[in-house]
């Protein structure tokens, strides 16, 4: 009988999405890197599901020539004195990661959580409109 051809083995990498940052698995290496200001003109629209996609795209598709077939996810919010949620193009970027092929194994939240760090801007009374 002849052998059955093995697949090959899975390159897995990791996505940081801050900006779309794809690194090794030890996230020494950058494999690929792309910001939604690089794929739109009015600096606004930086931040949009949209941006967010094409950056993505642009991510995985360097990703994909480097032999990447698969990844694990980090999203990171603002945190701190920001906002503890991720933005709006965070979904539409691993949405778009996982569109173009990728394997996706665990998604985790990274986000920055102060331990009763420094006072929150806006003093006693609050940020008067």
């Amino acid at each position: 009988m002849a052998e059955k051809p093995k697949a090959p083995a899975d390159r897995w990498g990791i996505a940081h999405i801050t900006m779309v940052h794809i690194t090794d698995l030890t996230g020494a290496e950058t494999i690929s890197r792309s910001a939604g200001g690089q794929h739109v003109k009015a600096d606004r629209l930086q931040g949009t599901p949209y941006a967010a996609m094409q950056a993505a795209a642009a991510a995985a598709k360097t990703a994909k020539d480097k032999g990447i077939t698969s990844l694990h996810i980090r999203v990171r919010a603002p945190g701190g004195h920001g906002a503890r949620t991720p933005g709006p193009g965070a979904q539409a970027a691993i949405r778009m990661l996982a569109r173009h092929g990728f394997r996706i194994g665990r998604i985790e939240d990274v986000t920055p959580v102060p331990h009763d760090g420094t006072r929150r801007p806006g003093g006693r009374r609050g940020r008067r409109v």
